[in-house]
C-alpha cells in the first residue's frame, strides 16, 4: 500500500514571467490545530504539519512571490516595478520543496515586497505580515514578531479606513477585533480598548458571537491588568 505523504505538488502559473512551476502544499489530514492564539494564530499539534510554511508561492524563474489572495490584475507600472526591483536581481532559487521555518520566513518577505510593489489590497499585505509574525512567535523571536505585528496593524488599520476588506473572508467585526488585539499586543492600550468597545457595541446585530466574546475576554483581561499594575 502506498503511503500518502503530507506534502503534495500544486501547479501555478507565474503572472510575471508566464512560466509554470510547482510548489508544495500540505494535505489537510496532516494538519491538526490544538487551539488559536488571541490574534487567531493557529497552534499546531506536535508531529503535524504547519501549512503556513507553504502559504507563499515563489516563482523559481523570476522571484515574483504571491498567494492565492493576490489579484490577477496589475496596477499600471506595477509589472515594471517588480521586473526592476525583484526579477532583474533574482538569482534562481527553488522554494518549491520542503521548507524550513527560515525558508518560509524568506518567502513571506519576498511576497510582502511583491505585494507592496504591486499595490495589493491592504488586507492582503496585512495577512502576510501577521502570518510572518506568527512564524517568529513560534521561534520565540519576540523582537521580529513585534516588528511584523506593527506592520500588520498598520495594514489592517488602512484596510479598515479604506474598506478594502469588503468582499474578502475578513468581516468588519473580525477586522476590528484584530486591530484591537494587535494594538493590545504592541502596547497601544487606548486603541485596543476603543476597537474592542466597537466590537462589543455590535453584539445585538452580530452573526459572529464568538468574536464578540473574544473582545469581551480581552477587554476584561486589560481591566484586570490595569488593577494589578495600579494604573
Amino acid at each position: 500500500m502506498t503511503q500518502i505523504e503530507p506534502l503534495y505538488d500544486k501547479k501555478y502559473h507565474c503572472e510575471m514571467c508566464e512560466q509554470a512551476f510547482t510548489t508544495k502544499k500540505v494535505r489537510s489530514r496532516f494538519v491538526k490545530v490544538l487551539r488559536f492564539d488571541t490574534d487567531f494564530a493557529p497552534i499546531y499539534a506536535e508531529g503535524f504539519e504547519n501549512p503556513n510554511l507553504y502559504y507563499i508561492n515563489v516563482c523559481p524563474n523570476c522571484g515574483y512571490s504571491f498567494t492565492d489572495d493576490f489579484s490577477a490584475n496589475f496596477t499600471p507600472g506595477a509589472k515594471q516595478q517588480i521586473q526592476d526591483k525583484i526579477c532583474s536581481q533574482w538569482a534562481p532559487h527553488n522554494y518549491g520543496d520542503k521548507r524550513t521555518i527560515q525558508e518560509a520566513m524568506n518567502t513571506f518577505k519576498l511576497a510582502a515586497y511583491s505585494s507592496t510593489l504591486k499595490k495589493e489590497k491592504h488586507i492582503v499585505s496585512a495577512g502576510l505580515y501577521i502570518r510572518l509574525a506568527w512564524l517568529y512567535r513560534s521561534t520565540d523571536n519576540h523582537e521580529q514578531e513585534l516588528r511584523f505585528l506593527k506592520l500588520a496593524l498598520k495594514e489592517y488599520t488602512e484596510s479598515y479606513s479604506t474598506g478594502d476588506y469588503k468582499g474578502t473572508q475578513v468581516s468588519e467585526l473580525r477586522l476590528m477585533y484584530l486591530i484591537g488585539d494587535l494594538s493590545r499586543r504592541i502596547g497601544h492600550t487606548q486603541d485596543a480598548v476603543r476597537f474592542f468597545s466597537k466590537v462589543i457595541e455590535k453584539q445585538r446585530q452580530s452573526v459572529e458571537p464568538q468574536i464578540i466574546q473574544l473582545a469581551k475576554d480581552r477587554w476584561q483581561e486589560m481591566r484586570e491588568e490595569k488593577v494589578v499594575s495600579g494604573n
